[in-house]
């Protein structure tokens, strides 16, 4: 689910304290593993501006939109505008880059509910000759991903491309995303059904691969709309510039991850949460105690994996070393903004848009919540 912030939300320029660990990772530590065995304390962190893991150094975050209502799916248009899914009132918001906001329209029959609504948004890579928005949203009955026109101005009806995705009170998925290869790659969640994560035939606890119109994307390894599995919640999806699918993903109690994500490979959820499960399964790349985590939305620009995290109330940076492994992950603005939901890389790649999600069950809003927000690379 996603996991109540305990915290304050406040300024909290703490110094930096991270520190190596070994490459065992002691169940109930608080420690960040990577897939190099190297790991942080994320107790000691930096919510000040500053240079990067990367390379980069992150500016302070300006407020680009407020007032949404629990902004979630973000992608761009060629004009470097966008379009925002809001999960609770189930309308699209487009933004532009100086912050305008307008209503593209409302999607029918979403139905809201503990972290069910509106969800993931993508914009078809061939927009505007192919001119569709794709979202992901919850029914009274089950998750589904639909698409609809999108004239520049608003949006069509949306036409439903694939359903019976099982939906529940949490545990949804929900972001999707454009591949490299074309294909729409789908996050879901086990909806609480956990033995269904390792069934090849369920679309619960999966990544799966899609084209346009809601059928398997050619090669995939089962045969059906299945990717990869043994998910328990996954909500994040980024590619980097080797095509290397990273995927966040919400553990349980212990640990949160963030996977490599290979076509069939298992990811072990319920049989395991975090490494070590043998050889059956695939180890993360790196895991976060569930407080100073809570993965969802997933980005990269330059050589780092951004990750916003929601009970974590943080930005994760994650350094690629473009063979598919990272480095030392570091925090920034902790605390700073509270629940953070969706990173996105802005055009150009000179900057972030960051977004939080203060207005859902967990949070503590503050004025102007939620929002969207600039972060530069400079």
């Amino acid at each position: 689910m996603d996991r109540t912030h305990t915290g304050t939300r406040r300024p909290l320029p703490l110094t930096r304290t991270l520190s190596l660990m070994g490459a065992v990772l002691l169940v109930g530590s608080c420690s960040t593993t990577g897939a190099d065995g190297s790991g942080t304390d994320g107790s000691g962190a930096d919510g000040r501006p500053g240079e990067s893991a990367g390379g980069a150094d992150l500016g302070q975050p300006e407020d680009l939109a407020t007032d949404l209502d629990v902004p979630w799916g973000i992608d761009f248009l060629p004009d470097g505008s966008a379009l925002v899914a809001q999960r609770d009132d189930a309308a699209v918001a487009h933004v532009t880059a100086d912050g305008r906001v307008t209503e593209a329209g409302t999607v029918e029959g979403v139905r809201h509910g503990g972290e069910g609504g509106l969800l993931g948004l993508a914009v078809d890579p061939d927009f505007p000759e192919q001119p569709y928005v794709y979202l992901h949203h919850t029914t009274d009955t089950d998750n589904r991903v639909v698409r609809a026109e999108y004239d520049g101005g608003s949006l069509g009806e949306a036409e439903v491309i694939l359903d019976g995705i099982p939906a529940a009170n949490t545990h949804n998925g929900g972001r999707i995303a454009f591949g490299p290869d074309g294909h729409l790659y789908v996050a879901t969640g086990d909806a609480q059904e956990r033995d269904a994560s390792q069934d090849t035939d369920s679309l619960a606890g999966k990544i799966l691969r899609i084209t346009t119109h809601g059928e398997p994307a050619p090669d995939n390894p089962f045969d059906n709309h299945v990717y990869s599995y043994g998910h328990r919640n996954v909500q994040g999806l980024a590619w980097d510039a080797q095509e290397n699918l990273y995927a966040t993903e919400f553990g349980q109690d212990t640990l949160d991850e963030v996977n490599l994500i290979e076509a069939g490979n298992n990811y072990g959820w319920p049989e395991v949460e975090g490494p070590g499960g043998g050889d059956e399964f695939t180890d993360p790349l790196v895991t976060w105690e569930p407080a100073e985590a809570s993965p969802s939305g997933a980005a990269i620009a330059g050589d780092s994996l951004y990750v916003a995290a929601l009970r974590g109330a943080r930005l994760w940076e994650v350094p690629l070393n473009g063979d598919g492994t990272v480095g030392e992950p570091e925090p920034h603005f902790v605390d700073e903004f509270g629940r953070l939901r969706t990173v996105v890389t802005a055009p150009g790649g000179d900057s972030l848009w960051l977004s939080t999600s203060n207005l859902d069950t967990w949070g503590s809003p503050a004025d102007g919540d939620d929002r969207i927000m600039t972060v530069p690379l400079e």
